[in-house]
């Protein structure tokens, strides 16, 4: 048998020893065994180990990597468009998941859920946003919108654009979020003007504004239980 050929029986054995653990155990394989896994099926005819620990170390570990944007996927080397867009699509069930289950009961008593999905959503995303979750009289999530992209000031975040954007919608109440790219959540003194305004903007309305939260790599704040608001 030629060495291609041999390899090549060597890399389905594999494959198929490592699909029975995943079908049996997934917690039971480590991270660039997941990865490996997920390349492969985009992959067929590659041993994707090296690339799955490659892209691993790039964006330091399972969740950098799952929130890594197309551009910086397909730039290291041997990734692909179809390799990226698995790993977007495994990105995005996941968001689906923690999301599902952030919309299940009122978020003010399901703020561990809400979280979990901001911090899966956000913390790794190298692009600031600013998003506005809309509830209802019963404080469930009737919407959730991303308004602004980029540095969060009044020049990117127009307070009549969010009021207005409530009244649309119907919103009796709103939790403002954004994430710091930096990795570090301590508020500004521009997150702190901006949520100012929409509170003073919202409150003849009668638009309450629960909470300003801010997502970062090493955690969240919350400006409420800061008393900045």
């Amino acid at each position: 048998m030629a060495d291609d050929d041999m390899r090549a029986q060597d890399a389905k054995g594999h494959r198929a020893r490592l699909r029975a653990r995943l079908l049996a155990d997934a917690d039971g394989l480590l991270d660039h065994e997941l990865v490996e896994y997920l390349l492969a099926l985009a992959i067929p005819r590659q041993d994707t180990k090296p690339l799955a620990k490659a892209l691993l170390r790039e964006f330091g570990g399972l969740p950098g990597l799952l929130g890594a944007d197309t551009d910086a996927l397909v730039r290291v080397p041997g990734m692909g468009e179809t390799s990226a867009a698995a790993i977007r699509i495994a990105h995005a069930a996941a968001i689906r998941l923690v999301a599902t289950r952030a919309r299940a009961a009122p978020i003010l008593s399901n703020w561990q859920a809400l979280s979990d999905y901001l911090h899966a959503d956000m913390a790794h995303d190298m692009v600031e946003r600013f998003r506005v979750l809309h509830l209802n009289t019963r404080n469930m999530l009737i919407r959730d919108e991303v308004m602004a992209r980029g540095t969060i000031d009044e020049a990117a975040v127009h307070v009549r654009e969010v009021v207005k954007r409530a009244l649309d919608v119907g919103s009796a109440a709103l939790i403002l979020v954004h994430n710091h790219p930096s990795g570090d959540p301590s508020p500004s003194r521009a997150d702190i003007d901006i949520t100012r305004a929409i509170v003073a903007a919202g409150k003849p309305l009668n638009i309450a504004v629960h909470d300003h939260l801010i997502v970062g790599l090493t955690g969240q704040v919350s400006l409420r239980a800061k008393g900045l608001i």
